[in-house]
């Protein structure tokens, strides 16, 4: 028998749990402990190939938890790097869906704890691809499903299931949408680092072959803090600043999980609604407005993320001192996007963005942006009202919304015994 890089896939039809967690998981996890406390704790070295090794050396957290009432990915605090799939589900009818579903849960429950992949028989495939060595670390990694609206229609008979407000996403003012739209399921995978995501990404495919097509996928990341406080986006502002508090259950039952009495299928209370928007800027034209256009445009002091007038980037904007917007300009995008009024209080979004980057355009323009990603309850109170605030604002100009979708993830897996979609695949 061989190990981890020289197991045989475990293949979509068997219905058999793929690898399990092993003594290796916690082992490696407090090692990664205490090598980032040496790191904290003593000078870098320099020169020589210790030196090097050390410099390369991956920077890990512990498992997030796979099991709970909600999905990680949501509330978690964002990982560095991420990447968003959508794909076609074409599995041919509802028990080959269910076994997709159970080979998904199998698959994330087993790469977000992290251990030692299953042996396999000599002269069969790996199972594995290496490519974070013998030994799968859980390196913070989260994986979070949804379902797309086009899952409900005649193929599996789910029509009467599908989420009370889950529909396509529209064309909105000002969008130049293209292929990468839309989905029957949808895949976010966060990690520390991007070989993780990457690995993660070529188990899921690997394993749910010949039942799930890819369709669009967009990468993303984090940039580190600069010098403090939230990433900044890449038109240089600080971004997801004013973020509801996650650490709140009132705030999030009130905001983002979908609850069992909102009219909603009783299946889908703890799940919440998914939107993506891949969102390219126009990077050129932006970095040639003077930097008090810019601000006056976001609404926020660039240097310090500060809102105009203050002095700090946690500083409330003080729009009930400036009615006539003579200091926040009335447009500006922040003053559009959370007026900070009682009448809207309520249409908060969770947001959980990445910057992304693919190279050039075929006129040489960068192809850079961000992949908007937010949660909430309900999608016409929260995303489509702040939308229809956001209409006509001025930096519309140098944004270019171009895909992304819709879709509702689906409710956390209790336990060892669950599987996601359990309890829509359970209804009638």
């Amino acid at each position: 028998m061989t190990a981890g890089c020289h197991d045989p896939p475990t293949q979509f039809d068997t219905g058999a749990p793929m690898t399990e967690p092993t003594a290796a998981a916690p082992a490696r996890r407090s090692f990664v402990k205490a090598t980032l406390a040496a790191v904290a704790a003593g000078p870098v070295l320099t020169g020589g190939p210790a030196a090097a090794a050390a410099a390369a050396a991956a920077v890990e957290r512990d498992a997030v938890p796979f099991h709970g009432p909600h999905q990680a990915g949501v509330t978690t605090p964002a990982q560095r790097f991420a990447a968003f799939l959508a794909a076609e589900v074409t599995a041919p009818d509802r028990p080959a869906l269910e076994q997709l579903m159970r080979s998904l849960t199998d698959r994330i429950r087993f790469l977000t704890a992290g251990g030692t992949p299953a042996p396999a028989a000599a002269g069969e495939p790996p199972s594995d691809t290496c490519l974070l060595g013998t030994d799968v670390p859980a390196d913070g990694l989260t994986v979070t499903v949804g379902v797309g609206a086009s899952l409900f229609d005649d193929r599996f008979g789910l029509a009467a299931a599908r989420p009370l407000r889950l529909t396509p996403m529209p064309a909105f003012p000002g969008d130049d949408l293209g292929p990468e739209l839309h989905g029957d399921l949808s895949l976010q995978v966060c990690a520390d680092n991007r070989d993780t995501v990457l690995h993660a990404l070529r188990d899921l495919t690997r394993h749910t072959r010949g039942a799930l097509r890819p369709l669009w996928r967009i990468d993303g990341f984090q940039n580190p803090a600069r010098p403090d406080g939230a990433q900044r986006n890449l038109q240089g502002f600080k971004d997801g600043i004013a973020n509801p508090d996650t650490g709140s259950d009132r705030v999030m039952d009130s905001l983002v999980w979908v609850a069992a009495d909102g009219g909603e299928p009783a299946w889908a209370a703890g799940g919440t609604y998914q939107v993506l928007r891949i969102i390219r800027m126009r990077v050129e034209p932006w970095d040639a407005l003077p930097v008090a256009d810019q601000e006056r445009i976001v609404g926020r002091h660039r240097d310090s993320g500060a809102p105009l007038g203050g002095t700090a980037e946690q500083d409330g904007p003080a729009y009930g001192k400036d009615p006539s917007g003579a200091v926040i300009a009335l447009d500006a995008h922040i003053r559009l996007a959370n007026p900070r009024t009682a009448a809207t209080a309520d249409s908060r979004i969770l947001r959980r963005g990445y910057n992304y980057d693919r190279g050039v355009d075929g006129t040489g323009d960068l192809d850079m942006g961000l992949v908007f990603c937010c949660y909430q309850q309900d999608v016409a109170r929260q995303f489509e009202a702040v939308q229809q605030r956001l209409n006509g604002e001025p930096l519309a100009a140098f944004l270019a919304p171009t895909g992304g979708g819709y879709f509702f993830v689906l409710p956390g897996v209790p336990d060892e015994s669950g599987w996601l979609g359990s309890g829509l695949l359970g209804t009638a």
